[in-house]
């Protein structure tokens, strides 16, 4: 196995140090909810809810209490994802909780050739989904033949799942037993299926969703009718067919009759007219601690759907929220939150980011005006944008003075660190600006000092941002105008909803726009800021990133790009961890050539906060949307003290 890709090598050691040999063993202990339930005759015993082998993980702290209610929240548009983040990570495999390798999840093992073309999962026998059905192999299939295969349904595969220009196939060897195959080797695979990426295969109930798929259903034209729907796919859907993980989808979250494999499921429904969202335990849950109890240690999960953040503050502060890192935890607030800790009750811990950058600005080199995308693809104009910056300003206002000046580019914990790439272009030297503008050909200005582009008119830029994750992205964008028109670019800030902002950035319709950069550590898996493949998160070139998934869509990319995707496809078509590494490195070295994008400060250290009373969270731990923070730590873990919740 040693040509396997990033940490494969660690997670088949894993398997064993994780492994669940002990648990056939155990005395399994429930939920006191699930044990009235079970004299009530309502549900089996704890010991066949279970599979032989569940998975058995360790808290951080000590042995739970059962009990309790976690109370959280949701702002604005498309925020479903903390709820991924918080119980929608039940993949056949998952990364350690240190994100230091790979380890078994709803699968009971895995194990792969040295040529990174086959993938072998064991399942546990005995697994449930949360009505009690059998979760094995026929599921898995169901995902592969009738979803991920089905034009209607998946009109385009994933790269991940695709090498040598084939998607993979997936055979059942026995009903726990399946194989993943591909034509050429895909050295990034496991790494994928164990990210956020990878809940598929562990996502569509065959026995649920089958009646609502037209390969299956006795009168699917009946089903489509009575619905009111435009089609089959509409109605598989809305009974829940669309990966809880799938971010800009929220149909699964808009159901609570769909069966899964999360330690909760859902009681009332996303964007519902409670304006609240409950998740109550999974009597049929797979993990278990050391001691045998079955998890998770909480009843039931409450998000209350908030319209702003002001709102989640005062909650915050108030000691109505149990435990949450999300739109509150900015730097701007931190002295606040942190003065307020006796009074509300609660703990701080810390969130190291991987993150490459706190405030990536992406201009729009496909923009859909061809006199924009002419001024925004000239090297020269961009770099004169960067230096009219004041970088360390926004450090100092925005963010107290948290982090450093600092562009696109791995972290120093990174192989791949290039000191010069990270801070190129950051000096703020507005004759330096000005210089780089006038080479770039737009010395000419208004009568009000601004630059005309090449028809004539004033250039002028809107950057659409969102108020999100605490980033203070509003206030940057402020001092960032007022820079920028020193040098003769008028820029008008606008924040927006994030469901609008998305839609506009997967359409190429936006000038400009604010978000934060991921691959400050992982540049395999989120290589996204350093060559386009991602029109959605990235954005500074979103018909470029449509014609490397499709020459048929999109626009042509220019040669470095175009070289940069051929580099990116030679690494997932590897095993060879040093073949990697020197493809990885000529592509960051394009990167820093072609200085796509504007990046503006390094990550800050974020923060959370927890009920003194709520326990089993750690003091530090990594966050990431791959390594989708609190998932991977096991939020099942978390645990209520007893008695203490009024």
């Amino acid at each position: 196995m040693k040509k396997l890709a990033y940490f494969t090598i660690l997670s088949l050691v894993l398997i064993f140090a994780f492994g669940t040999a002990t648990a056939q063993d155990m005395m399994y202990g429930e939920a006191p909810m699930l044990a009235a339930l079970v004299e009530a005759g309502e549900l089996p015993p704890v010991e066949e809810r279970l599979p032989a082998e569940p998975l058995v993980i360790t808290p951080v702290e000590r042995i739970g209490d059962y009990g309790g209610q976690w109370r959280s929240a949701m702002v604005g548009g498309l925020d479903h994802i903390w709820m991924i983040r918080l119980m929608a990570y039940e993949n056949l495999i998952r990364f350690t909780p240190d994100w230091s390798g790979l380890m078994p999840g709803v699968a009971k093992s895995f194990s792969a050739n040295d040529e990174a073309t086959e993938f072998i999962f064991e399942l546990r026998e005995g697994l449930r989904w949360s009505d009690g059905a059998p979760y094995t192999a026929d599921d898995i299939t169901f995902w592969y033949e009738d979803v991920l295969t089905n034009e209607d349904l998946t009109p385009t595969i994933a790269t991940w799942l695709i090498s040598g220009g084939e998607p993979l196939a997936v055979e059942k060897i026995d009903d726990f037993t399946v194989k993943f195959s591909f034509s050429t080797p895909n050295g990034l695979f496991l790494q994928n299926l164990a990210s956020i990426l990878g809940c598929g295969p562990t996502s569509y109930p065959r026995h649920y969703l089958q009646p609502f798929h037209k390969d299956y259903a006795e009168d699917i034209d009946a089903l489509v009718a009575e619905a009111g729907a435009s089609d089959w796919v509409e109605v598989f859907q809305a009974a829940g067919g669309v990966e809880p993980c799938f971010w800009t989808n929220t149909s699964f979250w808009q159901t609570t009759e769909i069966p899964t494999m999360h330690a909760w499921r859902l009681t009332s429904t996303y964007g519902g007219g409670s304006g609240r969202v409950v998740a109550e335990r999974n009597p049929y849950y797979y993990k278990v601690d050391p001691e045998g109890n079955q998890l998770p240690y909480i009843d039931t999960m409450i998000f209350d759907q908030l319209e702003d953040k002001e709102t989640l503050l005062l909650q915050v502060l108030n000691g109505d929220i149990d435990m949450m890192a999300r739109h509150f935890n900015s730097a701007a607030n931190r002295p606040i939150v942190y003065d307020n800790r006796e009074a509300g009750g609660y703990y701080t811990y810390g969130i190291v980011g991987e993150g490459a950058n706190m405030t990536a600005l992406a201009i729009n080199l496909t923009h859909l005006d061809p006199v924009k995308r002419g001024i925004f693809q000239n090297k020269d104009f961009r770099i004169g944008l960067s230096h009219a910056i004041n970088r360390q300003e926004i450090v100092d206002i925005v963010y107290l003075g948290q982090g450093e000046p600092r562009q696109i580019a791995p972290n120093p914990d990174s192989p791949f660190y290039d000191e010069e790439f990270a801070y190129q272009y950051t000096e703020y030297n507005v004759d330096l600006a000005n210089e780089h503008l006038d080479k770039a050909g737009y010395a000419e200005r208004d009568d009000e000092g601004f630059r005309l582009g090449p028809d004539g008119e004033r250039i002028s830029i809107i950057v659409e941002a969102g108020d999100l994750f605490g980033r203070g992205w509003p206030d940057v964008l402020e001092l960032i105008q007022g820079y920028w028109g020193a040098v003769g670019i008028h820029m008008e800030p606008r924040i927006i909803d994030r469901s609008l902002l998305v839609s506009r950035k997967v359409n190429s319709e936006h000038d400009a726009t604010i978000w934060g950069a991921s691959g400050g550590l992982d540049v395999y898996l989120t290589p996204i800021w350093y060559f386009p493949s991602d029109p959605v998160e990235s954005a500074y070139a979103p018909l470029w990133t449509k014609w490397y998934f499709d020459p048929e869509t999109g626009e042509e990319p220019p040669e470095a790009a175009q070289r940069q995707m051929q580099l990116f496809d030679q690494i997932k078509g590897t095993g060879d961890l040093e073949r990697q590494a020197e493809l990885m490195a000529e592509l960051l070295a394009i990167a820093k050539e072609e200085f796509y994008v504007l990046g503006i400060n390094s990550i800050t250290p974020g923060y959370g906060i927890a009920k003194n009373y709520f326990r089993n969270v750690p003091a530090t731990s990594t966050g990431s949307w791959k390594f989708p923070w609190p998932a991977p730590i096991d939020t099942t873990l978390f645990f209520i003290e007893a008695g203490a919740q009024q």
